[in-house]
């Protein structure tokens, strides 16, 4: 028999905050027979945490497909790649899927990188869903849990803080 509060709640607990810095602009590859495709190079990062910290590597990437809802918002899927090097020398592999959307009256500011940086993140949603893949022992609990970040757009990339869902 599932608590009540087993499933009105969802326990949690915050495992690190990661910035991943982008170089440049989003690669349009165009409209496929599978939808828009683009692509972005992810040029590194920066992952803090009690139990989890270090960077994110350089030649990472996201596969995303891009679209627009009948209200005018702009909705992209996430299919991105990382290796993940943590401050005692562990490596990660790091692939997350999500989902965000951009409401026409956030899109102008959204689009330019300095205002998107300062807006109120209740103007988009930026959703992530990491599974982590690692051979160190140190770290071997993270092949078993399951994630989700919160995404807020910053100066050169996005920063997303990862909870660990128990």
């Amino acid at each position: 028999m599932t608590n009540e509060a087993d499933w009105q709640t969802l326990p949690h607990t915050l495992l690190c905050t990661v910035e991943f810095r982008v170089d440049g602009a989003m690669i349009p590859i165009g409209d496929t027979p599978w939808g828009t495709r683009r692509i972005g190079y992810i040029a590194g990062g920066v992952v803090k945490g009690e139990r989890l910290s270090g960077e994110v590597l350089p030649g990472g990437g996201n596969w995303a497909e891009a679209g627009r809802i009948s209200d005018g918002t702009a909705i992209s899927t996430f299919d991105a790649r990382t290796v993940w090097r943590t401050h005692d020398g562990a490596t990660i592999y790091v692939t997350h899927g999500g989902r965000m959307a951009v409401p026409p009256a956030s899109a102008a500011a959204f689009a330019d990188p300095s205002e998107a940086a300062l807006m109120d993140k209740s103007g988009y949603y930026a959703r992530i869903l990491p599974l982590f893949e690692t051979a160190d022992p140190r770290y071997q609990w993270l092949n078993a849990i399951v994630a989700v970040g919160c995404g807020r757009r910053i100066a050169g990339g996005i920063r997303y803080t990862v909870f660990e869902i128990a």
